[in-house]
């Protein structure tokens, strides 16, 4: 039995959920309009392609949380690599000081 969660991160859990839910509404608007066609109640279609419906906007929710966590994760790299650049151009530029300051001022 597989069980959300365990041994997953966050991306991967949005996505398996996403995954579920789409293939579930994919499913269910197939089934309906093949095998089920004709053989529904009437009050039983109006709670099969509602719950349909809802499956889909799950997928859509779950696919607009991925695209906003991976907006997020992309921003807070860039950040992070701009920092490492800044360091480091930093680190050499002392380096540099002192190694000028060793040879007495010449480069």
């Amino acid at each position: 039995m597989l069980i959300f969660g365990m041994g997953m991160d966050a991306t991967a859990r949005r996505r398996w959920f996403g995954a579920v839910v789409l293939f579930g509404a994919v499913a269910m608007l197939v089934f309906g309009q093949t095998v089920l066609q004709g053989r529904l109640q009437p009050w039983l279609l109006v709670i099969y392609w509602p719950v349909c419906f809802i499956l889909t906007g799950l997928a859509v929710v779950a696919a607009l949380r991925d695209v906003r966590a991976l907006q997020d994760r992309a921003r807070q790299e860039q950040r992070d690599l701009l920092e490492s650049a800044l360091k480091e151009i930093e680190t050499e530029a002392k380096s540099r000081a002192r190694s000028y300051r060793r040879n007495n001022g010449k480069p």
